[in-house]
């Protein structure tokens, strides 16, 4: 053990900062790429040879770097795009650390040629030695910068262990240039690996050139079940394409996410996603989605890391709220038939869930929310249930005795009697989910509608139905709360006691009554009716957890909805319930009414269409 202090080398100072930088080659093709980018480059090529291990060369059409300052190129914490504190406040460039080629550099053997124009005469840089003293020698090029690195780690073997292998690196990397590529779509990327072409993306700004480069990153099928939205509020834009809760993902990995401009993961965005699709995503799964935050540069932060994929905003509930807003909004628009105009010629396969909106930029964003039914009562959740069961009587019950005829149906059931599907003649719009025409052994309903064959769950849409009224009913009617006869005592920390009394609207808006009793005591004396034996304490608890962590908390929202879930599936029509053709007529009327209704409350869909086209095929008609 050394006690006297001594200043490091440049090239140890440089291999520290690389443990955080350069973790193995996509990380080095990240660095570039951004630098490419900074560099204003409208075409990148990237070359590779052993998943990036043996040789990486990144060659651009950008501005280029001038004779001067290629040696400082290579210099730790040089950078062209920072002068001032100021602009490190607001950073609009991708790159601003100034520590990537300095620290690649210190790990592999990095040659840079650069042209500032187009006179094909540029200066070529390296770096060797202990003291790394850059090398500058004239060398021909075009406009632009290409960058090779290879043998990366050779110097440092400890390094070089911990890369697996070649396979597992090339994926990383391709994984890296789709994550880009869907960052600027007006850039053409190109992708070899040991000499074989593997992407060639071409640039295009509008719709549809921006839909064929998602299509080719993220699969056709992302694409087929995609929904574009773009909305913008309190100087905060999102736009982008999410994906059906029905094309779900056993595994998180088509989620890209940018926040002006760059990939970025983070715990806001996260939480805003997850809550979005809650109700309507089935358990364990995960969505997809390729979406685009744009907002003023200096209300975010992103000298975080200095790998530069987390950031922090100055607002994080601001932009929270507006994330789970525009994605819940969007998810809840869709409604049977809202794609049926805009399908292209290219079909999905027949088994694919069912279809939804392909919801135009901003198109949301003022339309109003369709009617449930009727308006709930002020006089609260439990009297909209009572009348519930006599409402929708036709359809409700579970009992086996003899179905009533259709004359038979209340009057103000809310919904229209269908006797049956119009001739085919018929001049009549044909409804999106169109006619019953039977059931299924009790459990499928199947219509006909003008592209084939619906197939219905009838359980699982009613039990959405239900769900989404009981939700309605409980919002305008408040949230009924019921004194405890016998307050609970919580023991909790001083801290979080101190919590409850910095917020204690949260609590009271939710409909609960706590009381501080002691420096670490509360009292709870007031629960929601809904929550009525419930386990109170622990709730409590997770809520005060969740606002000393993250500000906020959705927990008791989240405990209702789930309580209101469960009475919804007990109080929706049974399967091997007969249903008469007007009573099928009416569910499928609701549906097309009703928010979310092409999953059930446990996200499972609820109605698929076979194509017409598809049925010809299984019987070789036309061929």
């Amino acid at each position: 053990m050394h006690d006297k202090i001594a200043q490091l080398s440049p090239r140890l100072a440089n291999q520290i900062a690389a443990g955080e930088v350069v973790e193995r080659p996509a990380s080095v093709i990240k660095e570039l790429l951004e630098n490419s980018l900074d560099a204003g480059a409208s075409r990148l090529d990237v070359e590779i040879d052993n998943g990036g291990t043996k040789r990486i060369k990144v060659r651009d059409n950008g501005r280029g770097i001038g004779q001067e300052d290629l040696p400082m190129a290579l210099a730790r914490h040089a950078t062209s795009k920072i002068h001032a504190l100021e602009d490190l406040e607001a950073v609009a460039t991708l790159g601003f650390r100034g520590e990537a080629l300095a620290s690649i550099s210190s790990v592999a053997r990095l040659t840079m040629t650069s042209s500032r124009d187009d006179s094909g005469k540029g200066w070529q840089v390296s770096a060797e030695g202990r003291d790394m003293q850059a090398q500058l020698v004239p060398a021909a090029h075009p406009r632009g910068t290409t960058v090779d690195v290879r043998d990366l780690f050779f110097n440092t073997p400890a390094r070089r262990k911990f890369l697996r292998t070649e396979k597992t690196e090339f994926n990383r990397v391709d994984d890296t240039i789709k994550r880009l590529a869907l960052s600027r779509f007006d850039v053409s990327i190109t992708l070899r690996h040991n000499g074989k072409g593997v992407h060639n993306l071409r640039a295009g700004s509008g719709r549809v050139e921006m839909e064929r480069r998602v299509s080719q990153v993220c699969g056709p099928a992302f694409m087929q079940n995609a929904l574009h939205i773009d909305v913008e509020r309190s100087g905060l834009r999102l736009w982008g394409w999410v994906a059906e809760p029905a094309f779900s993902r056993s595994q998180a990995d088509l989620q890209f996410f940018y926040v002006n401009g760059r990939a970025i993961r983070d715990k806001v965005v996260s939480h805003a996603v997850r809550r979005a699709f809650a109700d309507v995503l089935y358990h364990g799964r995960h969505p997809a989605f390729v979406l685009y935050l744009e907002l003023d540069p200096a209300s975010v932060d992103v000298n975080v890391h200095p790998t530069k994929h987390e950031v922090r905003f100055r607002d994080s509930r601001l932009v929270h709220d507006f994330l789970f807003g525009s994605l819940h909004r969007a998810l809840a628009s869709v409604r049977p038939g809202d794609r049926g105009s805009e399908e292209s010629a290219a079909e999905p396969e027949q088994s694919r869930p069912a279809p939804v909106a392909g919801l135009a930029a901003g198109e949301f964003a003022g339309q109003q929310r369709m009617p449930l039914s009727a308006t709930p009562s002020s006089s609260g959740l439990q009297q909209q249930m009572q009348g519930y069961a006599t409402l929708h009587q036709p359809y409700q019950g579970e009992s086996a005795v003899e179905e009533p005829a259709p004359a038979s149906v209340p009057n103000g059931a809310g919904v229209p009697s269908w006797s049956s599907a119009p001739s085919s003649g018929s001049d009549e719009e044909v409804p999106p989910l169109g006619y019953a025409l039977a059931q299924l052994h009790g459990i499928y309903i199947l219509a006909q509608n003008q592209h084939g064959l619906i197939v219905v769950d009838m359980h699982a849409a009613h039990e959405r139905i239900v769900y989404e009224r009981m939700k309605a009913a409980h919002a305008a009617g408040g949230i009924q709360a019921q004194p405890l006869l016998v307050p609970v005592s919580l023991a909790v920390s001083q801290r979080e006691a101190d919590c409850f009394e910095e917020r204690a609207e949260v609590f009271t808006a939710l409909g609960f009554v706590l009381q501080r009793a002691g420096p670490e005591t509360l009292l709870v004396r007031q629960v929601p009716t809904m929550l009525h034996g419930a386990e109170v304490e622990q709730l409590v608890r997770d809520v005060l957890a969740d606002l000393l962590a993250e500000g906020g908390s959705d927990r008791i929202g989240e405990r209702i909805n789930e309580i209101l879930s469960t009475m919804a599936c007990h109080g929706s029509v049974r399967a091997n319930r007969k249903l008469t053709v007007p009573e099928m007529n009416a569910l499928l009327r609701d549906m097309e009414r009703t928010e979310r209704s092409g999953q059930c409350n446990h996200g499972r869909p609820t109605w698929t269409q076979v194509k017409l086209a598809d049925m010809d095929k299984w019987f070789l008609r036309g061929q």
